[in-house]
């Protein structure tokens, strides 16, 4: 692997580089090559790497572990990760465990994540949820190009407060950012703001008072109406479910008081649109059992 010079994130709330402040940046480049897909290439600045890829199902598809050694977002950080599938490639990326907000003294920490997948690619971009601390300021931003008939398939859990120890999110804000297009028209645009101790986490129209909430997001020509039935036939185990299908697109929302089930719904949703949409049955990460 080697160090290269990469642009600092465009994130709202950008500061200059302080001591003490991380500013960090992973490149991820994907191939097919023969019936293999490879890490053709790999760039990072900054304690934001990957372990070695991992092929747990066969050389067709590319498990690849993203590490952040500091765990988590403080107040200032700012990282970046940009990852690009090529033609036929099948990619999953995960973490090594949950991601963290940490409270801020005031300066704002971002995240952004941006996916390219070309024509008969498939991403898996499923990392294990992110704790937001009481007092944390951030800013995470994911987009999503898709070209073709490619396939993205993307999670994300977000629990406000450290509920293990009684902490809720009363001081502090998250924003959001979401954005998939296909061939440059958009499939979801999302925004989202939730403020500590805001009417956001207890109203209805929100998280309607439980820490936890999650979207599951399938982007793929493949996403028909029965797929839908199949989810609709998956119910969670606790805390409270839905999905919907729009044109190339299933979505899956999930609130609840903690976060293993919902981690437990989205794994089953994603091993009933697996087999549809990426032509293979769930293989669960090892990671994720540790």
């Amino acid at each position: 692997m080697n160090d290269v010079a990469i642009a600092s994130p465009d994130l709202p709330g950008r500061i200059p580089p302080v001591a003490g402040r991380w500013h960090a940046a992973l490149r991820l480049a994907y191939e097919k090559r023969g019936t293999r897909t490879v890490l053709a290439g790999r760039a990072h600045r900054g304690p934001l790497v990957v372990q070695r890829p991992l092929y747990p199902e066969g050389d067709a598809v590319c498990h690849t572990i993203l590490v952040h050694p500091p765990a988590g977002i403080a107040g200032g950080d700012e990282l970046r990760v940009d990852v690009t599938v090529g033609s036929g490639a099948h990619v999953l990326v995960t973490t090594p465990g949950a991601g963290k907000w940490y409270r801020s003294a005031g300066a704002r920490g971002g995240l952004a994540q941006r996916i390219d997948v070309a024509a008969g690619g498939i991403c898996e971009w499923l990392p294990q949820e992110s704790i937001v601390f009481d007092g944390a300021l951030g800013d995470l931003a994911t987009e999503v190009s898709l070209h073709g008939d490619a396939c993205f398939v993307g999670a994300e859990m977000l629990c406000f407060g450290r509920t293990g120890s009684g902490e809720r999110f009363r001081h502090g804000e998250l924003a959001m950012r979401t954005r998939i297009v296909r061939d440059g028209r958009p499939l979801w645009l999302e925004r989202g703001v939730v403020e500590g101790g805001g009417a956001l986490l207890g109203s209805k129209a929100g998280l309607q008072g439980r820490p936890v909430g999650g979207s599951l997001l399938v982007a793929s020509p493949r996403c028909t109406a029965d797929l839908l039935e199949a989810w609709r036939g998956v119910e969670p185990a606790a805390g409270a479910g839905a999905v919907t299908l729009l044109p190339g697109l299933l979505v899956a929302r999930w609130l609840g008081p903690a976060c293993e089930p919902g981690r437990g719904w989205f794994t089953r949703l994603w091993a009933a649109a697996r087999p549809v949409v990426a032509g293979r049955e769930a293989r669960i990460p090892r990671i994720w059992n540790t």
